[in-house]
């Protein structure tokens, strides 16, 4: 008979945030480079958490590398270009 054994997971909390770019929302995580997009904001959102969730899978611990963000503001820079 097959042994079971209970695998404690870990839950970790990830920021994000989502914008409209054309037609589309794009959802883009605070804490690592990743992101996705949707024809909604739900969509985006659902779409950022199963790309979230495929780059943990295969990050090794030497490549994952998160950043804690603690309460993002928004900021408008004005830039001078030719």
């Amino acid at each position: 008979m097959p042994k079971c054994y209970n695998v404690a997971m870990s839950q970790t909390i990830y920021q994000s945030v989502v914008y409209k770019e054309g037609k589309y929302y794009v959802a883009q995580c605070l804490n690592v480079d990743v992101s996705s997009f949707g024809e909604t904001e739900q969509e985006a959102l659902a779409n950022l958490q199963e790309a979230l969730e495929l780059y943990l899978e295969d990050a090794t611990s030497d490549v994952l590398a998160t950043t804690s963000v603690e309460h993002p503001t928004v900021h408008a820079l004005r830039l001078q270009h030719a």
